[in-house]
């Protein structure tokens, strides 16, 4: 990624994130990290540990600390409205990255996501002609109201209207979890016998739905969303069929450099919503993907 030149020391950019565990947010903080040092800006990170008021309270002190620049991975889109009218009130504009903060008076300087309703359109797609475009399925969606979960149902819906030999016979919410999907999956399948594939609103269900028929000894075609690491060795080895690869370590970049843009009186080059397309992964090409490009050279 092309980033901005010039002197940039005397800038500081606040990072606060819902949390330094999944791999999604600690690639897109790399990311920021790699291009801050090389644009030789300075960055101040905090980690909200998936607490909504802690976040609030974070970005709070990030602007006590004059920030010239807010990057906010919301964990509640909700209560990120709060943080993001604080930024607003000290004029420090503000990245907003992945979760959407909830619609009001609050104002973005931009939104940089993935586009997640084409991702989920295009994996459910590709599931459904895995399955011959016919047939009982189950459905494995994420924390309810949060931005991902509401595109990727959406995207899964549309492609559903298309494909009317489809039928979704069970749906069950998973909340992004692999062992909640599991348990699930178990009992969606025994009052189910008959679903031929699941489709898992991220890596971490399509994981928990493949391991739960593997165990009832049955095989169904299992898909995610995200391109973690284990869901392309999943891929490889059989035990599922396909991810959309999200690019969280470019996204971080992408957010580094419009942060640079806008602070040096350069806004009008930052569009107002950016969504970032995702790459298919299957047993066709997984041999030969590299995850690195997703989630940045630390990604295990």
């Amino acid at each position: 990624m092309t980033l901005p030149t010039g002197d940039f020391s005397k800038y500081t950019i606040g990072i606060s994130v819902a949390d330094q565990k999944s791999l999604f947010y600690i690639a897109a903080v790399d990311g920021m990290k790699k291009a801050a040092d090389a644009a030789g800006v300075k960055v101040v990170v905090e980690s909200a540990d998936n607490d909504a008021k802690k976040q609030v309270n974070q970005v709070n002190d990030l602007i006590t600390q004059n920030v010239n620049a807010l990057i906010f991975i919301a964990q509640d889109a909700t209560s990120a409205l709060a943080g993001v009218k604080a930024a607003n009130n000290a004029n420090i504009p503000v990245i907003a990255v992945d979760e959407k903060p909830e619609s009001g008076d609050g104002k973005l300087a931009t939104y940089i996501a993935t586009d997640s309703v084409k991702a989920s359109h295009d994996l459910a797609t590709w599931m459904f002609k895995q399955i011959g475009g016919s047939g009982e399925i189950g459905l494995l969606t994420g924390v309810l109201g949060a931005t991902a979960q509401v595109q990727r149902t959406q995207g899964f819906e549309d492609a559903l209207k298309e494909n009317p030999g489809i039928k979704v016979v069970a749906t069950e919410t998973a909340n992004w979890d692999e062992t909640q999907a599991y348990k699930k999956v178990q009992t969606m399948l025994q009052g189910n016998p008959d679903i031929k594939a699941v489709f898992g609103e991220s890596d971490a269900m399509g994981l928990g739905a493949a391991k739960a028929a593997k165990d009832q000894g049955k095989t169904i075609v299992s898909v995610g969303i995200d391109g973690f690491p284990t869901m392309v060795a999943a891929i490889k080895s059989g035990l599922t069929q396909a991810t959309q690869a999200q690019i969280p370590y470019q996204m971080g970049q992408l957010a580094v450099k419009d942060s640079l843009l806008i602070v040096t009186g350069q806004a009008s080059q930052v569009p107002a919503e950016q969504y970032q397309n995702t790459v298919l992964v299957t047993k066709d090409n997984a041999a030969t993907v590299d995850t690195t490009l997703f989630y940045g050279p630390n990604v295990r």
